[in-house]
């Protein structure tokens, strides 16, 4: 299951995008988004997001 980030708690920092291994995270109107489609369910992202931003699911 592909990745997910919160836009009401994503603050736009950028370093999910840095850390993602498949390019699935983009920036759309101020805030990071994961392509489900390219999402591979590696957790990277999650792991760098200093608001915890990002889930599973």
């Amino acid at each position: 299951m592909a990745y997910k980030i919160n836009a009401d708690t994503c603050i736009n920092c950028g370093n999910c995008e840095g850390e993602c291994p498949s390019g699935a995270i983009s920036e759309a109107n101020d805030k990071r988004t994961i392509a489900e489609d390219s999402c591979v369910s590696c957790g990277a992202c999650a792991s760098v997001c200093p608001v915890g931003a990002i889930s599973e699911g």
